[in-house]
């Protein structure tokens, strides 16, 4: 079988997620959040108060990256860090009022943008595309596991 890229699952998923992520950074960027921030907010948003390490596991990006990130949203008043009560070498992240306010945004716009995606599809067709992403996310998750 001939592999024509422009026909691949990999091409079409990218220019989907490529369009849905600058549809969400666009109904965003006047609350100063930036892309690729999303996921931390939402982070934080589940759990306040996170070291930075836990959060660089969580979002699988380096310490480096995750540090780069908060020092850009502590700039524009979404977080603050402090130290930790009882380990000083320890730094957590915490929403400011400005960045709980940023959360109410990016849901808002994720919720959005999932109803664009979805608009013209039946609820049965909604409930199929959710499950065969989720298959499609375990099948990966176990290609994942037996090759590393």
């Amino acid at each position: 079988m001939d592999f024509n890229y422009s026909d691949a699952l990999t091409h079409l998923m990218g220019h989907v997620i490529k369009l849905h992520r600058q549809s969400v950074d666009l109904l965003i960027q006047e609350h100063d959040v930036y892309p690729g921030q999303p996921p931390l907010l939402l982070r934080l948003a589940e759990q306040d108060g996170q070291s930075q390490k836990e959060l660089a596991n969580k979002l699988q990006v380096t310490p480096a990256t995750l540090t780069v990130m908060v020092n850009r949203m502590q700039r524009t008043g979404l977080v603050i860090r402090k130290p930790d009560p009882v380990d000083q070498r320890v730094s957590r992240v915490f929403l400011t009022a400005k960045g709980h306010q940023a959360i109410d945004a990016v849901k808002e716009a994720l919720q959005r943008i999932e109803c664009k995606c979805l608009e013209n599809f039946s609820l049965e067709e909604k409930l199929l595309f959710r499950r065969l992403l989720w298959q499609m996310h375990e099948n990966l998750q176990a290609f994942k596991r037996e090759n590393t």
